[in-house]
């Protein structure tokens, strides 16, 4: 079975498409075969083929498996709002249970590392009465926590992890990932959730104007990850 991951984040705009491309990139540097799914994407755009999401092609580019764009990232939404929100527009109904399939079908493809990247952080509502933190629930994942770096991190990093901790599921690690140019008490902040966060800091990226896979691959290290 695959080492599977769901990457979270503490809240939207935090870098968890960069993170999980980076440690998609690291684990092929290790020999592994790799896969990713983005099982819900909103802010896509027309294109000759479909809706496509920029986030869900850089996934794609970093997957050593050969997958569909509909394998990676299953339920395409365009309005650049909230998913429940968009996919009522589209007059779709997204369900836990739906996405869990999804998921299981890349998570079953023979892939080595697998990774699936939330959409805005822990608690995002998918319908009237679910979150897509049941999604992870569902599937039993250990967590990858994106942690942004700037004015307030902490108490979304600590209230983020309390979520996964209350849902029953682990923490594997987390990614300090510097959201903001001279941020106050920078290495203090990061200090303080090294002290307080439950589970391994796996890196600290810097603020890049390119952060490309590959780059942000540098200030990463899957070594000590927890299962």
């Amino acid at each position: 079975m695959a080492k599977s991951y769901f990457i979270t984040g503490t809240d939207t705009s935090v870098g968890k498409t960069c993170v999980a491309a980076a440690l998609l990139h690291l684990a092929a540097k290790e020999g592994l075969s790799t896969a990713a799914v983005k099982p819900i994407a909103a802010g896509c755009e027309q294109t000759g083929q479909g809706l496509r999401n920029d986030d869900a092609l850089i996934l794609q580019r970093e997957c050593t498996l050969s997958l569909e764009y509909q394998q990676i990232n299953p339920v395409a939404l365009e309005p650049a709002i909230a998913p429940h929100l968009a996919a009522e527009q589209a007059g779709k109904r997204l369900s836990n249970t739906r996405l869990a399939g999804y998921c299981r079908g890349v998570m079953m493809s023979g892939a080595d590392f697998v990774v699936i990247e939330g959409a805005g952080g822990w608690r995002v509502p998918i319908n009237p009465v679910e979150k897509l933190s049941g999604l992870v629930k569902e599937l039993n994942l250990p967590v990858i926590m994106v942690v942004g770096i700037r004015l307030g991190c902490i108490n979304h990093a600590l209230l983020t992890a309390e979520a996964i901790a209350h849902d029953g599921l682990t923490l594997a690690g987390w990614v300090a990932n510097c959201c903001e140019d001279d941020m106050p008490c920078y290495q203090e902040n990061i200090n303080t959730l090294k002290q307080l966060l439950p589970a391994p800091c796996l890196g600290e990226v810097p603020r890049l104007t390119a952060p490309t896979p590959s780059l942000v691959a540098n200030y990463l290290n899957i070594s000590n990850l927890s299962q």
